[in-house]
């Protein structure tokens, strides 16, 4: 058995019994997740919350550097326009499926691209 093999079927094996070790860990959840953070707070809406941090702020290192910069030079304000509406629908499906992360993430993600299209449009105006 050459060493990669010997890898090979060692990683499996580590993989196969990570995966029946985990497989008895159905207690370990938490029972009671509408207490996590506020009250009627889901577990769902906690990941939720969670994910959509990281994209709804995505678009503020380009907003921030604009303002430092004070220059338009960089960026693209058809995206940031684009992900803005799109976010609107966001907001309404979230509204649809009853579900504050869609909502309240989206809401900010739009006032974020907007911001970063009159930025845009301001700074562009003073460089023309």
């Amino acid at each position: 058995m050459t060493r990669h093999s010997f890898n090979t079927v060692l990683r499996g094996g580590a993989i196969a019994l990570g995966a029946i070790v985990l497989s008895g860990c159905d207690s370990l959840g938490i029972p009671d997740t509408s207490s996590l953070f506020f009250p009627g707070l889901q577990k769902s809406e906690v990941f939720g919350f969670v994910a959509g941090f990281g994209t709804t702020f995505a678009a503020v290192p380009d907003l921030i550097g604009m303002f430092r910069r004070r220059s338009s030079k960089g960026i693209n304000p058809t995206m940031a326009g684009i992900i803005g509406v799109f976010q609107i629908v966001w907001i309404y499906y979230g509204l649809l499926i009853v579900s504050r992360p869609v909502i309240a993430w989206n809401l900010l993600g739009v006032i974020i691209n907007f911001l970063v299209v009159g930025a845009y449009l301001r700074f562009a105006r003073r460089e023309a």
